[in-house]
């Protein structure tokens, strides 16, 4: 596959990312995306039992990566959680090479991160906030649309219109991020001038996915019209139809399975998923019909 910005920047074959999803984007999954020649992204609270710390959870899961991968993995850190500075720390401490920082000011950490050599990617919603991640200094941004699975930015714009936009404010690369499950819709964001993709909810349905295999199943048989953007903790999110009432957290859905009674984040795309793969074969079959499309 021909070279990109993406490809060059994070030392990787495809310009695929895999989103780093809070509950099941554990050391697994992100090694196997990265063995196929993509991003695999870490999440601090993988896997990761109630009442447990997830510093320690962070750096298990970043250990048991390298032992799996010799390839280039990030962890996503969102930027609201409390102890955001505190995951940081193990960030630095075992040399992640990139981070993905999220919900919250791309200045807090993007110079600490920088000065020891880490990259930073930065999600983003709008061009007002992807002119000011670039003031900050990040390497890249996330343009995350409506279509995108989990919690939304506020802004909620469609990524056919977003992505353009962004594209003409903005030097850095950018990547798109919501809708997108298969070579085709990565090549449709490709074509409105992004540098990569990044899939999440693709992800959580595949083998190496810590998620529960009732919540992979509930992913799977999801139509197009099985996905509603409601309001979660004060922000818009986008979820599965069958768990529009819960009233517990998304570890509930993601690790135990209860789609109903937890929240069980999904993208648009989860219409597009048909089966449980591989997470090299989701990254292959990306790779191969984005290659023929050059």
């Amino acid at each position: 596959m021909r070279l990109n910005r993406i490809c060059t920047l994070f030392g990787i074959r495809c310009p695929v990312l895999q989103g780093g999803m809070l509950w099941i984007a554990g050391a697994e999954l992100a090694a196997a995306v990265s063995n196929a020649g993509a991003l695999g992204i870490i999440s601090p609270y993988a896997g990761m039992d109630e009442g447990d710390d997830p510093r320690e959870n962070l750096r298990l899961q970043i250990r048991r990566a390298r032992s799996l991968t010799c390839r280039p993995f990030g962890v996503n850190i969102p930027l609201d959680l409390p102890m955001s500075g505190l995951l940081i720390d193990v960030v630095l401490q075992e040399k992640v090479n990139i981070a993905v920082t999220a919900a919250g000011s791309p200045e807090l950490f993007t110079e600490l991160l920088h000065s020891a050599g880490i990259r930073v990617v930065h999600v983003i919603s709008s061009v007002r906030q992807a002119q000011r991640a670039e003031a900050c200094g990040v390497d890249a941004v996330i343009a995350s649309g409506i279509e995108a699975g989990g919690r939304l930015g506020r802004d909620a714009i469609a990524l056919c219109s977003l992505i353009p936009q962004v594209v003409n404010a903005v030097r850095i690369p950018v990547i798109a991020a919501g809708g997108i499950a298969d070579a085709t819709g990565m090549a449709a964001a490709l074509k409105l001038g992004c540098d990569g993709v990044q899939l999440g909810t693709r992800f959580a349905a595949s083998v190496e996915s810590l998620a529960h295999s009732r919540y992979k199943r509930a992913i799977v048989d999801a139509h197009d019209g099985d996905t509603v953007v409601t309001q979660q903790y004060g922000v818009p999110a986008r979820i599965l139809r069958s768990s529009l009432d819960a009233g517990a957290g998304s570890r509930l859905a993601q690790l135990e399975g209860d789609v109903v009674n937890g929240i069980a984040y999904a993208g648009s795309s989860a219409g597009l998923i048909g089966e449980v793969l591989p997470a090299a074969a989701i990254v292959e079959n990306l790779a191969e019909s984005f290659a023929s499309r050059l």
